[in-house]
């Protein structure tokens, strides 16, 4: 527990209770923080004051970006289309190989220059021409109150929202947080109750458990990713475990994305995941009957590419996150063989490509 919570940080949170010995419990997340007055929780962005629960970024942002849809990533989720991307500070895991630390990490909330309005946000993102906006660099499920008033304003100038998250949140607010989500990429980080536990200060059954919900019991477009570690999570059982995991209990049509890990945070002295980690990856997820296996974070040709799983013509090649051609037909079936092709797709007009464009919101 750091700073005491201010009252110039004070915004009504949502998902807590009271405990029998006068501390309240945040009920967002599996982590249950227990606080005093004035205390804040482990993602030390939610925090007790005058004996309530209080967001204290709420309309507070790290900085705004439009990029590719591909960089979130989501291959599957209106290809070649621009996304308004945003975070906040803070974070509810303490993985130690965080690649956005200095934000998600972050206790000096002077780096939250930026502030918007829900209905500035949906306006701008409008005015760009983006299909969507994003909530990630931090995960959203921590600013949650925030992110699905952005939501609302977003749906009601027909934009999309998108989740990137690590899916660590208890079943209530999970079931309103994504209610109001058009797609998500959740970062499964690994297969193994001791990878959560030591490397991410969290446990793994809690997001098993929102893949299950978001896919069986959800209309949100759903991609993975997991980030492979030489030695932690890479071994060749624990990804055949995984992919077997995810064909079983989710389904063969979910994409899944590998990236390599580079040296970051509090890991910097570990090395860098080889290609042919990555390719071997590919191999047994495409092994145990994936239909849509992706490489990223290295330049990986066949990697980038999806195939049609039947007869396995190219249907988007990608030269990173730029689309360089496109064949899905304008009912998003294979062209050569008529099979659908699982996703949410508009009619193709043109790729927004590699660009990155920071953005300043006023209001």
């Amino acid at each position: 527990m750091d700073e005491p919570i201010s009252s110039a940080e004070r915004y009504p949170a949502k998902y807590w209770h009271w405990l029998s010995d006068g501390r309240i419990q945040c009920d967002l997340c599996p982590r249950d923080c227990r606080l005093h007055e004035g205390q804040r929780g482990a993602c030390f962005v939610r925090g007790r004051l005058d004996d309530e629960m209080a967001l204290t970024t709420y309309g507070r942002s790290s900085g705004f970006c439009v990029d590719p849809i591909e960089k979130k990533p989501l291959n599957h989720f209106y290809p070649g289309s621009s996304v308004l991307s945003f975070g906040t500070g803070g974070c509810n895991l303490a993985c130690k190989f965080c690649q956005n630390w200095d934000i998600s990490k972050s206790r000096n909330f002077d780096k939250l220059a930026d502030q918007a309005s829900s209905e500035a946000i949906a306006r701008t993102a409008e005015r760009l021409g983006c299909k969507s906006v994003a909530f990630t660099y931090n995960d959203p499920v921590i600013f949650a109150e925030y992110a699905m008033d952005v939501a609302d304003a977003c749906h009601e100038r027909n934009i999309k929202t998108v989740a990137v998250t690590a899916g660590y949140i208890h079943a209530e607010p999970r079931r309103d947080f994504f209610a109001k989500m058009d797609a998500a990429n959740v970062d499964l980080k690994a297969f193994t109750e001791e990878f959560y536990v030591k490397q991410t200060g969290s446990r793994l059954q809690p997001v098993l458990e929102t893949l299950k919900y978001l896919k069986h019991e959800t209309q949100v477009w759903l991609e993975l990713t997991t980030l492979l570690i030489p030695g932690l999570n890479d071994s060749t059982e624990e990804l055949q475990a995984l992919s077997e995991w995810v064909a079983r209990e989710l389904g063969v049509e979910v994409p899944i994305h590998f990236t390599a890990f580079h040296p970051d945070y509090k890991m910097i002295d570990m090395p860098s995941t080889p290609m042919s980690t990555l390719i071997r990856a590919r191999n047994i997820a495409h092994m145990a009957g994936l239909n849509y296996v992706y490489t990223g974070n290295m330049h990986n040709k066949d990697g980038d590419i999806t195939f049609c799983p039947s007869c396995s013509t190219t249907l988007i090649e990608r030269d990173w996150y730029e689309i360089a051609h496109y064949r899905l037909t304008s009912n998003s079936h294979c062209p050569d063989c008529d099979i659908a092709i699982a996703g949410r797709f508009d009619e193709y007009a043109e790729t927004f490509g590699r660009r990155r464009m920071s953005v300043t919101i006023g209001g």
